[in-house]
């Protein structure tokens, strides 16, 4: 299995605290949590393959974004790392974690366990896919296409995201094909080494409104990660650091601390 160089922003000094994001994001979505955390932390924000400015390659699962982290935390020298993963980001922490290879202090996990999901994503890349890019010059052409399909603005703005808009045509930073066929291995199950556990501290951050924590899901979660604490914000949703971002900050400050 080969790893690959993930591109990723480095500020702040003190202990190594490492963000990745979720599916269709990027660093760039961490960009004022990561601020804020530099005051105490160096903190590695971080784009995962086939998205923001890494490299598009295949295949995309939690092995070959585990090994992809576990080669840049051996690259920079880091030791005792805090991972803070959303999503995708969350299940690619919690993978590393179990598999032992690398130095990992703490896990914080963002609406997100390490179970199977129902499959939420694979028509928005169908759409994506279908939407002529090369042919659209303006940011407000792209988002009237999605409109037709994609009600929500909100979702809509955070896909447009990944769109680089010129006056030649558009073209996506995100490596549509390759997660369109990789959505089974993400949206499955973690790939658990026989008899692994990560005994460190586990925090899951998780919104009140979201189905992706549930309490009756957390035997499960605590059999493989039996330090694990919950905290909910309230009124958030599945995006708790952007839905709710001050009560976000509030439990990431009691999970960094507990």
């Amino acid at each position: 299995m080969s790893s690959i160089a993930l591109v990723f922003d480095d500020e702040g000094a003190g202990p190594p605290l490492v963000i990745l994001h979720g599916l269709f994001g990027s660093a760039r979505n961490w960009q004022s949590h990561a601020r804020t955390l530099s005051e105490r932390y160096r903190v590695i924000s971080v784009d995962q393959r086939n998205h923001g400015r890494s490299p598009h390659t295949g295949p995309h699962g939690y092995v070959e974004m585990a090994a992809d982290l576990a080669r840049l935390i051996q690259h920079l020298g880091l030791r005792e790392v805090t991972l803070l993963g959303h999503s995708m980001g969350g299940k690619t922490a919690m993978t590393l974690a179990l598999e032992g290879a690398v130095d990992i202090a703490r896990l914080v996990l963002v609406d997100i366990g390490p179970v199977a999901y129902p499959d939420q994503h694979s028509a928005i890349i169908e759409t994506l896919l279908a939407m002529p890019a090369d042919s659209l010059t303006r940011r407000h052409q792209a988002d009237e296409y999605l409109a037709r399909t994609v009600e929500d603005p909100t979702l809509r703005q955070f896909l447009l995201q990944n769109l680089q808009v010129s006056a030649s045509g558009s073209a996506w930073r995100i490596n549509l094909p390759t997660l369109l066929a990789s959505m089974p291995a993400l949206t499955g199950a973690l790939p658990v080494p026989a008899g692994a556990l990560f005994a460190g501290p586990t925090r899951v951050i998780r919104g009140s409104l979201s189905d992706r924590v549930t309490d009756a899901s957390l035997p499960h979660f605590r059999a493989l990660f039996p330090q694990l604490e919950v905290h909910t914000v309230a009124g958030a949703g599945h995006w708790p650091h952007a839905e709710a971002p001050a009560a976000f900050k509030d439990c990431l400050e009691q999970a960094l601390r507990a």
